[in-house]
C-alpha cells in the first residue's frame, strides 16, 4: 500500500496544503503537521506512481539530520509522531531555497556542457569536468515557487528585489555552508560524498529557523567515495544515492517537465528499483537497518499518531 493523498480533519486545523511531496496541516496557527507521503517528484513534476516506503524513508532522514544539525541552527521540528509525519514551529518561508553545491553535477553540469560558465551570478572555472569539485563549495540560490519550476536567481538580485534583506541572507549562507560541511563530515563517515543539496529557513518571530527536510534524497545528491576518483577520470558515470536516475530515466524517456512532454508510464519495474535505492540511501547514511512499517491501514495509523500527539500538546 502506498499513501498518495491524505484528507484528515484534526482538532484545531486552520487550513490544508499539498505540496509536490508533503501534505501539510495547519494546526491553530501554531503547529505544522507534516506528512511525507509516497508522493515522487522529478523536473517540480508530480510522477503519476506513489513509490513503497518513500515517505517514511524521506521523513527519518530529515529526522535524523534535524537532530543532528540543531547546534548549527534552531529548526522547526518538535517531534515525529508516526514514521511518515514530523511535526514542528510554524515559521514565515523565505522565498529562495540555499542551494549548495560541492561539485559541478545535475543541472550545473546541464548548464555547463551547453556553455555557461555562471550559475547564479557565482562564475565556474573553465576546463571541470562532470562530477569534479568545485575548489570550494558555491550557493546557488532558486526562488522557491508555490507551483511550476523553480528558478535561478543571483544572490543580488535577491536583495535587490527585496526577497529577503541583506543581512538576513548573509546569515542564510553562513547557515547553509556550515549545514553543508557537517553533511559532508557525516557522509564521509558512512563512505559517501554529499555533492550537493538544498536547505530552506523560514521566521518565527526574530528567529531563523531550518525548516523543511534536509539531506534526503529529494534534497540531495551523493556519490559512493570509494569509487568516486577512478570513475571521474575513466568520465564514467558515478553511482549515486539521489533522484538523479529518476530524473535520468525520464530524460530517456523524453520528459523534462516541458510543455507538451508526457510523462512516461511508470511500471512495476521501475518503481520497485525507486523504491530499493531510497531504501538503500536510508541505511547507508543512517547506518541503521530500514524498519519498513506494517503495509495495512496505514491511513489509519497515521492519524490516531497523530491525534495522540496532538491531544498532548
Amino acid at each position: 500500500m502506498v499513501i498518495t493523498t491524505t484528507n484528515f480533519s484534526f482538532p484545531g486545523q486552520k487550513s490544508f496544503y499539498r505540496g509536490k511531496v508533503r501534505d501539510v496541516y495547519n494546526i491553530n496557527d501554531q503547529i505544522l503537521l507534516m506528512i511525507a507521503t509516497d508522493r515522487i517528484s522529478a523536473f517540480d513534476v508530480v510522477l503519476p506512481e506513489g513509490i513503497p516506503y518513500k515517505g517514511q524513508v524521506l521523513n527519518q532522514i530529515a529526522a535524523h539530520f534535524l537532530d543532528a544539525t540543531a547546534d548549527i541552527v534552531p529548526n522547526w521540528k518538535t517531534g515525529t509522531p508516526d514514521p511518515m509525519v514530523t511535526v514542528g514551529i510554524i515559521c514565515e518561508p523565505f522565498k529562495v531555497e540555499m542551494v549548495v553545491r560541492g561539485y559541478l553535477s545535475g543541472h550545473a553540469w546541464r548548464g555547463y556542457k551547453q556553455g555557461k560558465r555562471t550559475i547564479c551570478g557565482v562564475k565556474m572555472p573553465e576546463g571541470m569536468r562532470e562530477n569534479q569539485a568545485f575548489p570550494s563549495p558555491i550557493i546557488t540560490p532558486s526562488t522557491k515557487a508555490s507551483e511550476g519550476h523553480d528558478e535561478d536567481i543571483s544572490r543580488q538580485e535577491i536583495i535587490d528585489k527585496g526577497i529577503v534583506s541583506e543581512s538576513d541572507f548573509e546569515q542564510l549562507e553562513k547557515y547553509a555552508l556550515r549545514l553543508f560541511t557537517r553533511g559532508t563530515e557525516m557522509a564521509a563517515h558512512r563512505g559517501l560524498i554529499l555533492v550537493d543539496t538544498k536547505y530552506e529557513f523560514g521566521k518565527a518571530g526574530n528567529q531563523i529557523y531550518l525548516i523543511d527536510e534536509i539531506h534526503t534524497p529529494d534534497s540531495s545528491r551523493y556519490f559512493y567515495d570509494d569509487e568516486y576518483e577512478k570513475r571521474l577520470q575513466k568520465n564514467l558515470p558515478q553511482k549515486q544515492l539521489s533522484k538523479e536516475f529518476v530524473r535520468e530515466w525520464l530524460m530517456k524517456n523524453d520528459f523534462q517537465g516541458k510543455e507538451g512532454q508526457k510523462l512516461p508510464e511508470m511500471n512495476n519495474e521501475i518503481i520497485h528499483t525507486i523504491s530499493e535505492r531510497y531504501i538503500e540511501l536510508f541505511e547507508k547514511i543512517t547506518g541503521e537497518a530500514f524498519l519498513k512499517t506494517q503495509n495495512k491501514d496505514i491511513l489509519k495509523r497515521i492519524e490516531n499518531n497523530c491525534r495522540l500527539f496532538l491531544e498532548k500538546q
